[in-house]
C-alpha cells in the first residue's frame, strides 16, 4: 500500500483569546502526539506552531503568521496536515489511514474481508470490514489480535454476532 505523505491531523474550529491563537480538535491519538510536530500545513503552505498545549482535549495553538483574533478567524474550519517525514513513530506505531485497505483474516488466517473504514466512538475504535458479509469489530485487544501495518494484515478474533 502507498503511504500518503501529508495526513489529515485535525481541524480549526475556532480562535481562543484574543492573541490570535487557534483551537484544533485533533484527529490523531491526542493533542499530546501533535504537540511533537513543529510545521503543520494548511491549504497546502507549511506553517510553523510557535507554541501549542493540550486544553480539554484540544489543541490550543499560535502559529506563525497569526498574529490577532481576525488573522485566526480566517483559519476557522481549515483542515490541518502533518507532513509524514516529520512523524517520529515508535516500533509498532502507525497512523490509521495506513492500514484502510488492509486484508483482515481470522487466527487461522481465513478471510474475513477488508478494513473499509473506522469509526471513532466514546469507547473504542470500530473496524468496518466487508468480505461475504459487513463486519463491525470493536479494536480492543480481544478481538483484534495483531496489526501488521506494513504487510496490509489485521488479526482478528471475532464472537458469534459479529
Amino acid at each position: 500500500m502507498e503511504k500518503q505523505q501529508y495526513i489529515e491531523a485535525g481541524k480549526i474550529v475556532n480562535t481562543h483569546g484574543v492573541r490570535g491563537e487557534v483551537k484544533i480538535q485533533v484527529w490523531l491519538d491526542s493533542p499530546e502526539f501533535m504537540r511533537r510536530f513543529k510545521t503543520v500545513y494548511i491549504d497546502s503552505k507549511p506553517v510553523r506552531l510557535l507554541s501549542s498545549r493540550a486544553h480539554k482535549g484540544f489543541l490550543i495553538a499560535m502559529l506563525e503568521g497569526v498574529e490577532d483574533i481576525n488573522a485566526a478567524m480566517s483559519l476557522k474550519n481549515k483542515t490541518v496536515y502533518i507532513d509524514r517525514a516529520d512523524a517520529k513513530l515508535k516500533k509498532g506505531e502507525y497512523f490509521l489511514c495506513d492500514i484502510i485497505g488492509s486484508r483482515v483474516e481470522r487466527e487461522n488466517g481465513e478471510l474475513v474481508g477488508t478494513l473499509e473504514d473506522i469509526l471513532e466512538t466514546p469507547a473504542s475504535s470500530v473496524y468496518i470490514v466487508r468480505g461475504e458479509t459487513e463486519h463491525m469489530i470493536p479494536a480492543v485487544p480481544e478481538f483484534v489480535l495483531k496489526t501488521d501495518a506494513e504487510n496490509g494484515i489485521i488479526t482478528v478474533r471475532l464472537i458469534e454476532g459479529m
